[in-house]
């Protein structure tokens, strides 16, 4: 295989689990149809603002930097899921639009989850539980070091993954 080939068979995703009092995130490379590399992973505390608007800014800000230090291809995000408090489900669609609206002020693709989708992908189970995804993500990409400290971060990552199977199932 050529350097050129192998080249064009590697991408970098940005994985977001959207939130307004933490937001998870992580960045992958992946290679081929099975070969995934975590970059980075982490969350933006937005708990320290009491402003709304500041939460967004923040976050728009954050992922700009994210994109710009990593480069990534592609943006995997998750989606809003429907739930009963309607005012809780508007705040996180916005921070969902800011974070998408950071990504595409720089060109960059977005491919949007399902939560249960993304879960299924992970576990085969699109009713796992957040610990079941960050365990069966833990073994998946072999990490020893890895923390279950922010269950956001690994759903960043779920995301990312998740976007990673799909595509590499159309190659």
């Amino acid at each position: 295989m050529s350097i050129k080939m192998a080249i064009a068979n590697e991408r970098v995703i940005l994985g977001i689990d959207p939130g307004t009092n933490v937001l998870g995130y992580a960045v992958i490379r992946g290679e081929g149809r099975n070969k995934i590399d975590l970059i980075v992973l982490g969350v933006i505390e937005l708990k320290k603002y009491t402003d709304h608007y500041l939460k967004l800014k923040s976050i728009y800000e954050r992922v700009q930097q994210l994109v710009d230090e990593y480069h990534p291809d592609e943006l995997a995000i998750e989606a809003p899921f429907f739930g009963k408090n309607v005012q809780s489900m508007l705040k996180l669609g916005r921070a969902q639009g800011v974070a998408m609206a950071a990504v595409l002020s720089r060109s960059i693709p977005i491919f949007e989850y399902a939560p249960r989708k993304i879960k299924q992908s992970i576990t085969g189970s699109g009713s796992a539980s957040k610990e079941q995804v960050a365990i069966m993500l833990k073994t998946l990409l072999n990490e020893k070091d890895f923390s279950q400290e922010y269950l956001d971060a690994t759903d960043g990552l779920a995301a990312a993954v998740c976007h990673f199977y799909q595509q590499s199932s159309a190659i």
